[in-house]
């Protein structure tokens, strides 16, 4: 017997030029399924009468592997030191003064600013490491997952895709027996993040889904870890931690395991390719190698780490060792990926006063392209997803350069790329796309008068005290 035959939807885009498998190639077919993926990339193919052509090159966006979406209400009210020493703790303990006044009203606001400010900055897919859950007085929401819907309100109001990530957030340190009061907010164990990430799957909005998260070795003891495997057993999520940011956090981890932190986690807990290690700022070559064995990912997050004052990462090692590594605005003091593969540079050539440090002459001289191709292999797995890019499968996001911007204008193609980085700036991209479907058109966005206007509200409320 035959089966019926349905006539399956094909969107099909034209550009002159699309970086494709890794560098620019002309008359570039793209063709979108119905699911809202690729179903082919052509390259080479002469334009057609009635196709749409894409006013610019073609580059395949980015996913920001990191994000606390709260934070960026925090944005720039912490640059000041009043007295004594300044470091990562001492902003933390300022962070928490916001996380214990937001709503979920206010979250939502701040995460359709942020969300929106990522698209302009070539990302379409954010992976929210949530940690913020509960009510201010530290008791549940009647709906327990009340701020996660309010980050996936944000998301849809937008229209780029969410990986949400509820975090197991259980002490405030290497031997602590719970959490400090002003952590009251982020109280969770395995089983809460395990049935927060099923739910979320479970609730089959478009452009969101689920992994989990352990905040940290020092806010997770081991049983909480080895639970929280347990009832992920094998499924293919994403498993997020952060780890070996701060110096302090690998002295801690040394006293109390006899390991250093990346060493602790692939000895004791056997971090396979869904593990995505956030900062990872010190490690040591053996860590990096553990990690490459094991197919483990790091997430930089290079504004951050640069505005908490965390130390520099050893790219070198990273890229030798063939360890895949992801894109996260963490804090949101950057929110574009362009100036995050800059800072990433810029760090490595400030210490270790050398050039296009990240470039491999003889394989791919140019230090933007080996920096974008890298990050972009690695964005699918940090979200849950098995390809990202211009290739048949993935989702089809994209971003239209905008070539007459400021650093881009009369740039030859290329050298487009490592102008993006290293020289343009405001914002490059004319158009993004989601799923195939226009979400940024001329650089502006449907609702982002009323996404100001909410975002306003939220930070006057927030702030209305602050000098």
């Amino acid at each position: 017997m035959t089966g019926a035959t349905t006539d399956v939807k094909v969107t099909q885009f034209w550009a002159a030029w699309a970086w494709v498998d890794g560098r620019w190639q002309a008359d570039v077919c793209l063709s979108v399924g119905a699911d809202g993926c690729w179903q082919s990339v052509q390259t080479g193919v002469a334009h057609r009468p009635g196709q749409p052509v894409l006013g610019g090159p073609v580059l395949p966006s980015l996913v920001d592997a990191h994000s606390h979406a709260f934070q960026r209400a925090f944005a720039g009210l912490a640059e000041r030191r009043e007295s004594g020493d300044d470091d990562f703790w001492s902003w933390r303990d300022r962070m928490y003064g916001l996380a214990l006044r937001i709503t979920p009203a206010q979250l939502q606001a701040i995460g359709a600013q942020l969300y929106l400010e990522l698209l302009r900055g070539g990302y379409t897919q954010v992976c929210e490491f949530h940690y913020l859950q509960h009510q201010q007085n530290g008791q549940p929401y009647a709906d327990e997952l009340a701020l996660c819907w309010a980050l996936a309100d944000a998301a849809a109001t937008v229209g780029l895709g969410l990986t949400l990530l509820p975090v197991l957030y259980a002490r405030s340190g290497f031997g602590a027996l719970g959490l400090r009061d002003e952590q009251r907010r982020f109280r969770t164990d395995a089983d809460w993040v395990w049935q927060a990430s099923q739910r979320i799957n479970a609730a089959g909005r478009p452009l969101l889904n689920a992994g989990v998260a352990l905040h940290s070795l020092r806010a997770a003891n081991a049983e909480d870890i080895r639970a929280l495997k347990i009832r992920v057993g094998a499924a293919d999520l994403p498993i997020h931690i952060h780890i070996a940011e701060q110096m302090q956090e690998v002295r801690d981890c040394i006293a109390a395991t006899g390991c250093r932190p990346i060493e602790y986690l692939c000895r004791e807990f056997e971090p396979d390719a869904r593990w995505h290690l956030v900062h990872a700022t010190h490690s040591t070559p053996a860590e990096n190698a553990q990690l490459a064995a094991c197919g483990a990912s790091v997430v930089i997050c290079p504004g951050t780490e640069g505005n908490l004052g965390d130390g520099l990462c050893d790219l070198p090692g990273w890229l030798a060792a063939a360890v895949p590594i992801s894109l996260g605005s963490d804090s949101h003091v950057t929110r574009a990926w362009g100036e995050e593969l800059r800072w990433l540079e810029y760090g490595q050539r400030l210490g270790l006063q050398q050039r296009n440090v990240a470039a491999a002459p003889g394989r791919e001289p140019a230090t933007a392209a080996r920096l974008f191709e890298a990050v972009r292999a690695g964005s699918a797995a940090p979200a849950g997803f098995k390809s990202w890019g211009l290739t048949p499968g993935a989702r089809a996001d994209f971003l239209v350069l905008d070539a007459s911007c400021s650093g881009l204008l009369g740039v030859p193609l290329s050298h487009q790329l490592d102008a993006l980085v290293f020289a343009a700036q405001g914002e490059p991209f004319e158009a993004v796309f989601v799923a195939g479907r226009p979400v940024l058109a001329q650089g502006r966005h449907a609702e982002q008068a009323r996404i100001a206007a909410d975002f306003k509200g939220a930070m006057q409320a927030l702030w209305q005290s602050a000098g």
